[in-house]
């Protein structure tokens, strides 16, 4: 059984474009690992997106880059798919035709692809170290890392999103009398372009819904 052979064609197509997520990757043509998944925003209070979120983390979407996803998703679509031919061959003496094994590899390729997108991603680097402005992080609890926040003096933040990817913000205090210290944490409330506005959660006592 050779790769180019009809039935096999769509797990060849497979590698083919695998081949190229790696390239665009390694010449830096674009960058599809950042892409932004989150559907929903926050899914605070929203059973329904909640559930989506908790579907997407299963699968392994959002612990790794996109293009990585991808490609993994890709090799492993062609190894089943290939190893679903060889065995229907042996056991048939004929082959499966090739949109049917391309069902049942694409079916058995995603829960699989999940299973190590999860691992990878707790040794894949996940912090963007530039100013995100990203509406889903208004209302997420975020820690103050450098300097001090003042009106018009903004300092720096880390952040964790709906994925659990860290991104660094910029950040100045909502009320104007405020200061805002290392190490304090705050609750992100409103952004105007890249600069977010926070409130200090020791001063307001609020109890915060998201975890950094």
């Amino acid at each position: 059984m050779t790769l180019l052979e009809p039935h096999n064609l769509p797990f060849a197509a497979a590698l083919v474009v695998m081949l190229v997520l790696a390239v665009v990757q390694l010449i830096g043509v674009a960058d599809l690992g950042d892409a932004d998944l989150d559907a929903g925003g926050d899914a605070d209070g929203m059973p329904d997106a909640s559930m989506f979120d908790g579907l997407l983390t299963l699968l392994g979407i959002g612990r790794v880059p996109l293009t990585i996803w991808l490609a993994l998703f890709l090799l492993l679509f062609a190894g089943i798919g290939l190893s679903i031919q060889e065995l229907a061959e042996s056991l048939t003496g004929s082959p499966l035709y090739s949109w049917l094994a391309a069902l049942f590899a694409g079916v058995a390729a995603v829960p699989v692809t999940g299973v190590f997108a999860r691992p990878l991603g707790h040794v894949m680097p996940k912090d963007h170290t530039t100013a995100v402005s990203t509406e889903s992080l208004i209302g997420r609890r975020a820690t103050i890392t450098d300097g001090v926040a003042r009106v018009n003096s903004p300092a720096r933040a880390k952040v964790k999103d709906i994925h659990g990817q860290t991104h660094h913000v910029m950040v100045e205090p909502h009320e104007v009398s405020s200061e805002i210290h290392a190490g304090d944490e705050v609750l992100l409330v409103r952004r105007e372009g890249n600069q977010f506005y926070a409130t200090a959660l020791a001063e307001r006592r609020l109890s915060p819904t998201h975890s950094s």
